[in-house]
């Protein structure tokens, strides 16, 4: 791997790792698991799902997602209710407490993203944002 590659890897990797640290600092207050906080944010984002098309959206499988909409439940944030369209499917949506939540949470991300990078000017984030575009649509 050329040295530049190398570099670019690592910067890459260093940059993830302060990402997750500053994400899990920003759920704290809450005590919500990562996983729980995307859950939050798809429910929030596409409104009630079936727990197949929950875990297609986390990229998780469907034992993990029903763990975590477990753990959402208990807490209040989320319900199991029968699809309308088919009884045999369950429906997961969004409690008023869980849609606060996911409200709350995705402010103190806004906000811990314009922290972060708030050190790059408004083209840079622009050209950052275009070639992080790029490469997710190049698996």
């Amino acid at each position: 791997m050329p040295v530049a590659d190398e570099n670019l890897l690592d910067s890459f990797w260093a940059v993830a790792r302060q990402l997750r640290r500053r994400s899990r600092e920003a759920l704290a207050p809450w005590d919500v698991s990562p996983s729980q906080s995307r859950a939050l944010g798809v429910l929030r984002r596409h409104g009630p799902l079936r727990l197949g098309e929950l875990s297609e959206r986390l990229h998780i499988v469907p034992r993990s997602a029903t763990e975590v909409v477990d753990g959402l439940q208990e807490r209040g944030w989320c319900v199991r209710e029968p699809d309308p369209a088919d009884r045999r499917a369950t429906v997961v949506s969004l409690t008023e407490a869980g849609r606060a939540l996911a409200d709350a949470i995705r402010a103190a991300q806004q906000e811990q993203a314009r922290n972060y990078f708030g050190v790059l000017g408004t083209d840079e984030r622009a050209e950052l944002a275009a070639l992080l575009d790029r490469l997710v649509g190049n698996p």
